[in-house]
């Protein structure tokens, strides 16, 4: 949107599969790094690192606890589990010379990976930690369905083209 300038993460709030507040907590996010192999040989000059399609190295989620608390305990069971990270993204609107608010959603299925205690020091927080070893993701920008990745489907789609269609066809899945 002409003249919006993004500016900040107002505030978001994490839920697990039951709509349950899961607590205080701060997310990191994954990074996605395509999983690729080299091409060289005779017709390049020098090697060339290729991603594979829709395909992506361990993407993990870090849920960063200031103390235990239940939900810390429930997600260490072994299944996949399902969190909505719902946010509101402040943008300044150059034109309209006022803040707005967007909404950000992202979709996580997890399984449980590593989980950190912390540790106990008198007035302060515990820094409890659990990683989740993603098999879905999907992010939505005010309302438009930005990234999905779904690794044991076969879905990658960015900005609503889904790359992975035509392997999904050509493995007999579509």
């Amino acid at each position: 949107m002409r003249g919006r300038i993004p500016d900040k993460l107002t505030d978001f709030r994490v839920y697990n599969d039951a709509q349950d507040l899961l607590g205080v907590a701060d997310i990191d996010l994954p990074d996605f790094e395509a999983d690729s192999d080299e091409i060289k040989g005779a017709g390049l000059a020098g090697v060339l690192d290729t991603p594979a399609l829709g395909q992506f190295k361990s993407l993990q989620v870090g849920l960063n606890f200031r103390t235990p608390t239940d939900a810390t305990f429930t997600l260490l069971a072994p299944k996949v589990h399902k969190l909505s990270l719902y946010g509101s993204i402040q943008h300044f609107d150059g034109v309209a010379g006022e803040i707005k608010e967007i909404p950000c959603k992202i979709y996580v299925h997890g399984l449980p990976k590593k989980k950190s205690m912390g540790k106990f020091d008198s007035g302060k927080k515990t820094e409890t930690k659990l990683e989740l070893e993603l098999t879905y993701i999907k992010i939505s920008l005010d309302g438009e369905d930005k990234l999905e990745l779904d690794k044991l489907n076969y879905i990658f789609m960015v900005d609503g083209k889904d790359y992975l269609a035509a392997v999904r066809v050509n493995l007999g899945l579509a």
